[in-house]
């Protein structure tokens, strides 16, 4: 887990996360976003829709100290969604990927990732400035409510895990057919014509 000192500025832990996980400036001038599922490049455009919800994205990474790998891409996804991501589309889209993979990779930690959103709230409702990145990490943590452990899972808590769950399932196989779609016509035309009965 990568700790940030509470003393600190949002701005100076943003460049100690930024080093830590060798960002430069958070990618920010970036016009692709590009990682690794495992051998598999992914890219993707850095509009700027996704930039303002990253932003943040990446405060959060700092204040609950989930870190960037892809289960805790999944927790923080989680985390994220059960907050609420207010009118940033792109962070709901990319939130509810990682929820479902989370939901595969490592199911209890997205729960319990869940259930402390459930009970914490987020950045996204803000807006970005100086005066935010001068908050400190401390005070802000207890603002979110962050700095104490989520209460005992109640019966609305498990059933807001089903429902999220559900979408986020849905959600990631209803864009990767749309993805696939174009592709499986494309070989379906050619499997036509190699046989002749087009």
């Amino acid at each position: 887990m990568q700790s940030y000192d509470p003393q600190l500025s949002l701005r100076e832990a943003r460049e100690q996360y930024f080093t830590l996980n060798g960002f430069d400036n958070g990618g920010y001038n970036e016009k692709w976003v590009r990682m690794r599922a495992g051998p598999i490049p992914i890219a993707f455009p850095n509009t700027k829709a996704r930039l303002a919800a990253v932003k943040f994205h990446d405060l959060h990474h700092i204040l609950t100290e989930y870190e960037t790998t892809w289960s805790n891409e999944a927790e923080i996804g989680a985390w994220e969604v059960a907050t609420g991501c207010a009118y940033h589309y792109p962070a709901w889209l990319l939130n509810l990927y990682a929820f479902a993979i989370g939901l595969v990779i490592s199911p209890r930690r997205v729960y319990q990732a869940f259930l402390r959103g459930r009970h914490s709230t987020n950045l996204y409702r803000l807006d970005f400035n100086d005066e935010l990145l001068t908050r400190n990490v401390g005070a802000t943590r207890r603002a979110l409510q962050l700095n104490h452990a989520p209460p005992a899972s109640s019966g609305l808590d498990r059933g807001a895990f089903l429902v999220w769950s559900t979408v986020s399932i849905l959600t990631t196989l209803g864009t990767g057919a749309i993805m696939i779609t174009p592709f499986a016509v494309i070989l379906a035309v050619i499997a036509l014509a190699v046989t002749g009965t087009l």
